[in-house]
């Protein structure tokens, strides 16, 4: 195996694999010791793999559900209706084998500047306990803030790390309130139980991941009730369809685009975003969630304006500057000039 870094892409070979559910599987991965500094990771981060399915070169990112203070790195598939990839892993991946993986990125992260003992509040739906489970572990582990966790399932034998979740519940329980819903009993989550759930939020920052309807609640609830914008950190792991009308505004004629410094003048079609209009440029634009999350695809806007459908991953003072997640960005004037840097 060679064990270096590769067009951004290094190969790992699988150490063990854990099924967790009848739908999920846990990956333990090796990293070889000549780019494991490339590999060290913050707790809520994810990998990028680069997988061949049928012939296809498909990418895919997968969060780590091993917390940095473990000695492995983990991450955690669920199956998906429809999903090549996810599916091809639950079916697949056996001990020995290679995968190619991009250094860990994100900013599903624990803000550094939150107090020591700030409460931490986590919902998760489904496969979303996945980044989730890494940041409860390490604040359990690196800190004395208090952590609840809401943790959303369709059933019982859905529920991803149960035995996990229950250790550290019972091996902490002053500082660890866990709560279970489950569809099959209570129906999907509503504004009143996340309500009641949350409670009085204080000096609390809360993280969500999960479907995007159950997303869309959380965070909707959340903000009605008056929680500041910037306490919600929120993680997607669906691509956000985007409408063909979405832009608005102008007919855009041309996109600039600078990336390695080269600039590439390029028409622009109808409905696609600034990564789809680079992409279809034939120039090698950085990408990895396409959600609008995880900010590998920032560009900055120096002529012209577009808007963002979604924007998980940059600041109101980055977009005041023009930043823009590429992939989620729409042009909205006759002519636009970005750059990747």
């Amino acid at each position: 195996m060679a064990d270096r870094i590769s067009d951004g892409f290094a190969p790992l070979r699988i150490k063990r694999v854990v099924r967790e559910t009848s739908d999920a599987v846990s990956l333990v991965l090796d990293v070889p010791e000549s780019c494991s500094h490339q590999f060290r990771y913050k707790a809520g981060q994810f990998l990028t793999l680069r997988v061949s399915v049928g012939g296809r070169e498909l990418r895919r990112c997968y969060s780590m559900s091993s917390a940095p203070l473990e000695d492995e790195l983990r991450i955690t598939v669920k199956r998906d209706p429809g999903g090549v990839v996810s599916n091809w892993l639950n079916d697949s991946a056996a001990a020995g084998d290679e995968l190619h993986a991009s250094p860990p990125e994100g900013r599903f992260v624990l803000d550094e500047g939150v107090s020591s003992v700030a409460p931490l509040i986590a919902f998760a739906g489904g496969s979303g306990i996945t980044p989730i489970m890494s940041l409860v572990h390490t604040v359990l582990a690196d800190s004395d803030r208090p952590v609840r966790l809401f943790y959303a399932n369709r059933g019982r034998d859905s529920v991803i790390f149960s035995e996990l979740i229950g250790r550290l519940a019972e091996a902490q329980p002053e500082r660890l309130t866990v709560h279970h819903h489950f569809d099959e009993d209570d129906g999907v989550v509503t504004p009143a139980t996340i309500e009641a759930f949350t409670g009085d939020i204080g000096s609390a920052h809360v993280y969500i991941c999960g479907p995007a309807p159950f997303m869309d609640t959380v965070e909707k609830t959340l903000l009605s009730a008056g929680v500041a914008k910037d306490r919600l950190h929120l993680e997607r792991f669906t691509v956000a369809e985007i409408p063909p009308d979405a832009a608005g505004g102008k007919d855009t004629e041309e996109v600039v685009i600078e990336l390695d410094r080269k600039t590439t003048k390029a028409n622009y079609r109808k409905g696609d975003t600034l990564l789809q209009t680079a992409r279809s440029a034939g120039l090698k634009a950085p990408y990895s969630c396409e959600t609008g999350s995880c900010g590998t695809c920032m560009a900055r806007i120096v002529e012209g304006s577009a808007r963002m459908v979604n924007n998980d991953a940059l600041d109101d003072d980055e977009v005041a500057e023009g930043w823009v997640v590429s992939c989620q960005a729409l042009p909205t004037s006759s002519r636009v000039h970005m750059i990747y840097e």
